[in-house]
């Protein structure tokens, strides 16, 4: 099971920073992460990313394995 931290700075495919991690939406039965918002610094909209979406995580970094774009896309 993934875990991912409030305040994890995003970072798309690309090594660009996306924003942190402000919110986490688990599954009430199983307490699986379905999505996640990103905040953006510079930005009005706000991310919401799946945990198909990500490739790796550590101590204080997600990483993405799909660009900023292919997410405006959606």
């Amino acid at each position: 099971m993934m875990e991912i931290e409030f305040k994890a700075v995003v970072v798309d495919r690309d090594g660009k920073k996306l924003g942190t991690v402000d919110h986490i939406i688990r599954d009430t039965w199983s307490g699986d992460i379905r999505k996640f918002v990103v905040r953006r610094e510079d930005q009005d909209k706000d991310l919401f990313i799946s945990p198909e979406d990500v490739a790796r995580i550590t101590d204080k970094q997600v990483n993405l394995h799909v660009s900023l774009e292919e997410l405006d896309q959606r």
